[in-house]
Formats: C-alpha cells, sequence, structure tokens
C-alpha cells in the first residue's frame, strides 16, 4: 500500500486553481476550462488521472487527463470540465498502477474519498479589478494618522474629550471612544510621500462620516465628510494628491448599523409614521430597536425597505454610489462587519445586498473593489458573487500570531491590565501557540474553499485598528519575518498605520496611539525600510502578486513555499528559531540550485542530490528562477 505519510512535502501534487493550473481565471457558463495538476513519480507510478467534478448537484468524473509537459520527474495531467453552473466544485483522482486510488483535494492526499465540501472551487464570479491583486494596502485611522494645522480652525464637538498628539490613548474605561486627537485628511495630503516611500499604492481609509466617537463607525450622516477631518473638499483633495502619486483610496462603510445620532434614526425613533421608520427593527411604538450586539448607539438597519437600499446601496443616486462619482472618484469600499450585514434571526439578506452594494459600483466604475469584514471563517461565504474579497483574521493572521506568539508576553500584559480580555478577540478559538507545521494546516485548512480569485484580495494584515499590535504579543524581532510572509503570500499585504514605526498596542484601543511624527514615542527606524524593500520586491516580482503557492517544507521552527506563475519561481524561506535541517529534493523545486537570492542574502547549497537552505533564527531568505 502506498504510504502518503512518507511522500515529502515537496514532493506531493499540487493544484490550487491559480493560472497556472486554470489558464482560464475568469471563464463564463458553459466555458470549457482546462484544469491541472502535477504528479511527481515519488507518489508511484500513475496509471490515470481523472477529476470529479460537480454538475447541477450530482459528481462526474472527466476522461483520463492528458499528459502535457514532464519537468524531470513530474508530469502534469491536464482535463477539461465544463461550466455547468456558475458555482463548481472538483478534486483529483489518481489512480496508481499498483491498483490504489489517490484522492487529492484541497487538504491534500487521501485514500479514502473525501467530503465534497473539501473540494477545489471555481466559479464564474471574477470580477475583481486588475489592480487589487497587485496592491499594497496602507490603513489610516484619521484621528490618530496626522494631524495639520487646518485641523486647529475647528472646536472639539460636544462628545469629545479633547487630548493632545502626545498624550496616551486610553486603554481602558468608558470614555475610549470619546477621546478626541484630531488628525484629519489634510494631515494625510501631507504624509502621502511618507506612503510613496514604503511602496503602497492602495490607502485604506476607516469611517470619514460626522459621528459621535473617535471612530465613526456610528454615522450620523452618509451624506457629507466630517468637517472635522476636512469635510468634502479635504476628501476630494486627497484623492487627486493620492491618484497622481499612483496610489487608490477606498472608504469604510457601516452597511450594518447606522448611529443612533443619525438624521434617518432620529427622524424614525418614537415616529412609527416616519418613512424612515422602516429602515431599522423598531418595537414598542419605535422606542425600542435591535443594536449591534446590542450597543445602543449603532441601530441595525433593515434592508426589507426599499427606499432605504434606493437612498444607501441601490443606484446611481445612492451614497455607495456618490464617492465612486466625480469630484471624489473614490476607488471601492470595505464593508464593515460584512458578514452580519442583513442578518437578524430568521432573516438572511447578507448575499443580496452584498450583491446589490456590488452592482451599483459596476454600474458606478467598474474598476473598483469591495472588501468584506470578516472576523471569522470568511471561505464558504465570499466566493466573489458579493464581496470581492475578504478582511478576515482566520486563514492568514492568526496562523502568523500563533507561530511567533510569546506567552511570557501575554502574561505581563494581564497583569498590566487585569481588567481587559486580550484573548477575547484574537485567541479564542484555539491553542494561543503553534508549529510551522500547525501553520500550513491551520492556512490550509481556512483558505481552502476560496476560489483563487478571491484568494488574490483577501487582506492579509498583521494586525489592524481592532487589535494588539502584532509586535506586542510576539517574540522579539518577529514582525520583520512576519512582514515578509505578508508581502509573499497571496493577496493583499496590509500595514496599519504605525507598524513601519515599530508601535506598540495591548489591545485594539492602544493600537490606536498617534503617529509619532515628531518624536513623540520610541520607534524603530528599521521598519520602513523593511516595509520598502517588501514592497519593491513584490513589485518586481510577477509570481509574488499572481503565482501559485505551493508548499515544500515545515518544521517546527521554518517553513519554505515557493510562488510561481510560468514567467518565474520565487522561493521563500522562513524561520521562527534555528532550523538546520532545511532539506529539500531537488526535484521539489525545479531548477532551485541555480536560483538568484534577491533578499535576505542566504545561499543554497547541495548536499548529494538534494539542497540545503539557511536556517539562522528569525530569517527570511527569497530566490527566484526564471523560467
Amino acid at each position: 500500500m502506498v504510504n502518503l505519510a512518507a511522500l515529502p512535502m515537496g514532493l506531493a501534487p499540487h493544484h490550487d486553481g491559480s493560472s497556472l493550473y486554470v489558464p482560464n481565471q475568469a471563464p463564463k457558463l458553459l466555458d470549457k476550462v482546462k484544469v491541472r495538476v502535477r504528479v511527481h513519480q515519488a507518489l508511484g507510478k500513475v496509471k490515470e488521472v481523472r477529476v470529479r467534478f460537480s454538475e447541477s448537484g450530482e459528481a462526474f468524473p472527466t476522461p483520463p487527463a492528458k499528459v502535457i509537459r514532464r519537468d524531470g520527474q513530474w508530469s502534469w495531467y491536464e482535463s477539461t470540465i465544463v461550466m455547468h453552473n456558475p458555482k463548481m466544485n472538483y478534486r483529483f483522482m489518481i489512480v496508481l498502477e499498483s491498483g490504489e486510488t489517490v484522492w487529492y483535494n484541497t487538504q491534500g492526499l487521501s485514500l479514502r474519498n473525501p467530503a465534497d465540501i473539501l473540494d477545489f472551487r471555481i466559479n464564474t464570479f471574477s470580477s475583481a479589478p486588475k489592480w487589487g491583486k497587485d496592491a499594497v494596502m496602507y490603513q489610516i485611522f484619521p484621528d490618530r494618522f496626522a494631524r495639520s494645522s487646518k485641523a486647529d480652525k475647528h472646536k472639539a464637538p460636544d462628545w469629545a474629550v479633547p487630548q493632545k498628539w502626545a498624550d496616551p490613548v486610553m486603554v481602558e474605561g468608558r470614555n475610549r471612544s470619546q477621546q478626541f486627537y484630531g488628525g484629519d485628511l489634510w494631515g494625510v495630503i501631507e504624509k502621502l510621500d511618507h506612503l510613496k516611500k514604503l511602496g503602497i499604492n492602495l490607502v485604506y481609509l476607516t469611517p470619514m462620516f460626522p459621528a459621535r466617537s473617535n471612530h465613526r463607525y456610528d454615522a450620523s450622516s452618509f451624506d457629507q465628510i466630517d468637517p472635522l477631518v476636512g469635510g468634502n473638499k479635504a476628501f476630494e483633495e486627497l484623492i487627486k494628491a493620492a491618484h497622481k502619486k499612483g496610489m487608490r483610496v477606498i472608504g469604510d462603510l457601516t452597511t450594518n448599523h447606522s448611529g443612533d445620532a443619525h438624521e434617518w434614526f432620529k427622524a424614525s425613533f418614537g415616529n412609527p409614521k416616519a418613512p424612515e421608520s422602516e429602515f431599522y427593527y423598531f418595537s414598542e411604538k419605535n422606542t425600542k430597536y435591535d443594536a449591534w450586539f446590542g450597543v445602543k448607539s449603532l441601530p441595525k438597519f433593515n434592508w426589507k425597505s426599499s427606499e432605504l437600499r434606493k437612498r444607501f446601496i441601490a443606484g446611481k443616486r445612492s451614497v455607495v454610489a456618490k464617492w465612486l462619482k466625480a469630484p471624489y472618484n473614490m476607488d471601492g469600499w470595505r464593508i464593515d462587519v460584512a458578514n452580519m450585514t442583513g442578518r437578524i434571526r430568521e432573516e438572511d439578506m447578507y448575499l443580496d445586498v452584498a450583491q446589490t452594494v456590488r452592482q451599483t459600483m459596476v454600474d458606478v466604475n467598474p474598476n473598483t473593489i469591495m472588501l468584506g469584514e470578516y472576523t471569522g471563517d470568511a471561505a464558504y461565504e465570499v466566493q466573489g458573487d458579493g464581496w470581492q474579497g475578504a478582511m478576515t483574521y482566520s486563514n492568514f493572521t492568526k496562523p502568523v500570531w500563533r507561530w511567533f506568539y510569546n506567552t511570557k508576553t501575554q502574561a505581563q500584559r494581564a497583569k498590566d491590565y487585569p481588567n481587559f480580555e486580550y484573548a477575547g478577540f484574537m485567541m479564542w478559538d484555539g491553542a494561543q501557540t503553534g508549529t510551522g507545521r500547525d501553520l500550513v494546516a491551520s492556512y490550509n485548512q481556512f483558505i481552502a474553499a476560496f476560489p483563487w480569485h478571491v484568494r488574490l484580495c483577501n487582506m492579509n494584515p498583521l494586525d489592524t485598528h481592532d487589535i494588539p499590535r502584532f509586535k506586542t504579543y510576539t517574540i522579539d524581532g518577529a514582525q520583520k519575518v512576519a512582514a515578509a510572509m505578508q508581502f509573499t503570500f497571496p493577496g493583499i499585504p496590509v500595514v496599519w498605520a504605525g507598524d513601519e514605526f515599530g508601535l506598540d498596542g495591548y489591545n485594539g484601543e492602544h493600537a490606536r496611539t498617534p503617529l509619532p511624527w515628531n518624536g513623540e514615542l520610541p520607534t524603530d527606524p528599521t521598519m520602513i525600510d523593511t516595509y520598502a524593500a517588501l514592497a519593491k520586491l513584490r513589485r518586481e516580482n510577477s509570481a509574488l502578486t499572481d503565482g501559485s503557492l505551493r508548499w515544500v517544507y515545515a518544521s517546527d521552527e521554518a517553513v519554505v513555499y515557493v510562488r510561481e506563475n510560468g514567467k518565474q519561481s520565487v522561493v521563500v524561506a522562513v524561520t521562527r528559531g534555528a532550523d538546520k535541517k532545511i532539506i529539500l529534493n531537488k526535484d521539489a523545486v525545479p531548477g532551485l540550485a541555480r536560483a538568484k537570492n534577491i533578499y535576505g542574502g542566504g545561499r543554497i547549497t547541495k548536499a548529494g542530490d538534494e539542497l540545503a537552505l539557511p536556517g539562522d533564527k528569525l530569517s527570511v531568505n527569497v530566490w527566484r528562477i526564471e523560467a
């Protein structure tokens, strides 16, 4: 019997839906689609390979696949499936000369026929703009990013607790959301050259609408930009300036709720006869209502209302459309708590709302992007028919945190801040630590159900405005290494403002500390150069933006993966601790012996028929092989 456990990771069959394996990345209904898989002789002598695919809920096998190429001991098999349905799933059946059948799906090899839910996925919904896969994103929280001299002209609002730029943020307490530092969009314009130096080409702004909090997720209007950040004029000028520098700008929209100071809510609260009464889930003569997690300042929208849809998400006169059109010309939206939008009790209008928003965006400007926030597993719902990519923590952020996690730091934070539960947000779903093998297994599990075109537009943050800083809870020096993973994985690397200064953040609120442009806090000056170098690496190597991802080695302390797109192969070796036994079969990556190091400076040495890669502690090495 074939011993699958003995098969080296680097010699396992591979397919992931990328263009190397599925040349038609935007199939239409009834298209004939070529599907390929590569198989190494180490698995055994192959008799035939077939693709088992779904059609209208039934499973069928293709005729035996043809061998279209041999690369050393690798054979490339190609079958053709027909897009009978907008969504289809498939897996591979490899029959060996021994008579054994080996199944191959998103989770690897199995001698038992696996469940369909673990299949590869393909669909007809590929609609993200081409620039999405090339994006390097920078997230800005306007109140804390930069404050221009124009901000001094604005008197602090009645809800605010004014702060000086160097004042520490309130990590705990009821007034955290009222601390007001006065960062504005004019300040962002002044710092665009800083972003350009980092290699940023996509700016993501958290909400800019008027509100009664520093985070502005409780909008009091969607029809204007908050005067406190510079108003409509500053927003228009920011986007113009960013576009001139080759950057795009996306905004943040709360389709799940408004603030309780919103004009629609104020018109309907206690007034059942108001037209806006149908916009929310009211009861008891509009004196009680449903809200996001019961937070009364965030009343939940009722998307059964056609009038709400007309005003907010549907058509060229809607809120969604307004900011994508001239004179603003914004480049897309990140949708806040997208996973909860349109869902309450027995009602589920989630996909309907997402598709309506996207249709409006296509009608106004099809070259825009729509990303949906998911704090948990997004893969089975984000398929591209609504959101084109996900801001999620499950598939990238959490596995990487666990690999580099510092348990001593967590213990100290618990002593410093006994009343806040850090673990309640980031690590509530499992072990805090893991090996490199755990990272690979977890990533593969949570990325599996995304079709490839969505994987390329998923956001890959180490941290965001909602969670602690990665640096604060991981081993010393881990940020530079993990940042390299952001820039070499499929998806959009996300730099949360302040990461490039090496800032700390014990929880989400502390992570929103104003940026120390004038030395208000100690910084790590090497991080700016690190991010700039990584952005340059990604920009100059196309395999890092659209290439397949194939794991070729994993241990407790190291992982090695290769990105391939037909033009080049880029091999990445990342370590946590030292691993002096990173040994690859010479066939694991064809041409690796002649690879050129393009980041890290490490050398590959020959060891008989095997190749040894450097494995120093907390190291990153990247090699390129031209096709």
